[in-house]
């Protein structure tokens, strides 16, 4: 059995970070109700490269394992039926923007007071309380705003974003472990809760280290793009056909590296590189001291040789490289499904691992109101019933038979 068979969710997000926290438990076997607008659905139907009508690899990314309702929540009959579905919930994920929730009776003081069992995690730029709960939360304004473009990038360069939205990514999977602490203590109190899970908090948790280091001496660390500022040889190298990573961590690795894979013992006895210290303050000469070595190997044959001598390192691959890996093959992260319209797609599976309740199989993300038929039999619409709702347009399902 699945670790949260049993339990439901409204993912009333939109996006990127609340929908990957609903897709995480979805992934763990709950059953996960999205709640998109009628005639457009999830911002993100129209980002990215078109799969089919009404989706993109952008929206198919974080929402598999999900079911569809495109309900219109600006008609008191669309607003109706979302908070029936919250009186079933165990958990609501909503990133609103500030009002919005209350606006349409869907805020967590509305709907507790019927579902005092409820979980509601609301997902934010700024947090929900704080003085500047206003603001609109974007990731890239994040990165910038907690300290992560300043640390990235090569030295001399101008700030630079990552290039994935690194701070969305992780407030999602924060707010996915804040949703499953709060389950295992409604198990012991019988009550929920509320959430407030901001991107502004988790960025500047991501500064980790380097926060705990600039508090310390009360400076700003500075920029070493691949490099190590405690480490070296620490980050990328050439090879004589494209890059290679290494990470070499201490005098024994660095040993082995010299002696067993370039065969150059002198470079261990030299006392420039004598310790990490000394090879962290020369990084420049020993780079020019191992650049005739390292052209000596492909890529493959580098990585094979270190990993022969236990050595950590890696090729640096393209996007594509990395998912055809065999490393990627052994590990089944990338799923072949097929789709109604648009054939045979992929999709990148959960990286969560359980030996006894393990995940669910990867579910294509649902077409825009897919299982709008079927949640409002859920919640004992008469066809009827339905059929009014659908003319109305108060509720939508594209491609219905």
């Amino acid at each position: 059995m699945r670790a949260l068979a049993g339990v439901r969710v409204l993912d009333l997000s939109r996006v990127l970070a609340g929908p990957i926290c609903a897709q995480t438990l979805g992934d763990l076997g709950a059953d996960v109700i999205k709640i998109e607008n009628v005639g457009g659905g999830d911002d993100t139907r129209t980002m990215g490269t078109p799969v089919h009508a009404n989706d993109t690899s952008f929206f198919n990314a974080v929402n598999r394992n999900k079911k569809s309702i495109a309900l219109d929540l600006a008609s008191e009959e669309g607003q109706k039926i979302a908070r029936e579905l919250a009186e079933q919930a165990d958990v609501i994920v909503e990133n609103f923007k500030l009002g919005g929730a209350a606006k349409f009776g869907l805020d967590y003081e509305t709907l507790s007071k019927k579902n005092p069992k409820l979980i509601y995690c609301s997902v934010s730029g700024y947090g929900r309380e704080s003085d500047f709960k206003h603001r609109l939360g974007y990731d890239l304004v994040i990165q910038a705003q907690s300290g992560l473009m300043m640390l990235n990038g090569e030295p001399g360069q101008d700030p630079l974003r990552a290039p994935v939205a690194i701070v969305d990514l992780v407030t999602g999977h924060h707010a996915a472990q804040a949703c499953l602490a709060a389950l295992f203590a409604r198990e012991r109190t019988g009550k929920g809760q509320a959430i407030d899970i901001c991107l502004l908090d988790c960025g500047l948790a991501l500064l980790s280290y380097y926060a705990n280091n600039s508090l310390w001496l009360g400076k700003n660390p500075d920029r070493y793009g691949n490099s190590n500022p405690f480490v070296a040889p620490y980050g990328i190298f050439k090879a004589s056909d494209g890059f290679v990573i290494m990470a070499i961590a201490n005098n024994g690795q660095f040993k082995r590296l010299c002696e067993d894979v370039f065969e150059a013992p002198e470079l261990v006895t030299d006392p420039r590189f004598a310790s990490n210290t000394d090879r962290a303050n020369n990084r420049e000469a020993l780079v020019e001291a191992m650049q005739p070595y390292l052209n000596k190997f492909t890529r493959l044959e580098l990585c094979t040789k270190m990993e022969e001598n236990k050595l950590p390192g890696g090729e640096v691959r393209s996007v594509l490289e990395a998912l055809q890996s065999a490393e990627a093959t052994s590990r089944g992260m990338v799923h072949t499904l097929q789709h109604p319209e648009a054939g045979e797609i992929s999709l990148i599976g959960s990286p969560l691992r359980l030996s006894e309740s393990g995940v669910e199989p990867v579910n294509r993300p649902p077409s825009l109101g897919e299982n709008s038929v079927e949640v409002l039999k859920s919640l004992g619409k008469s066809d009827a019933e339905i059929e009014a709702l659908l003319a109305s347009g108060v509720a939508e399902q594209l491609n219905r038979s």
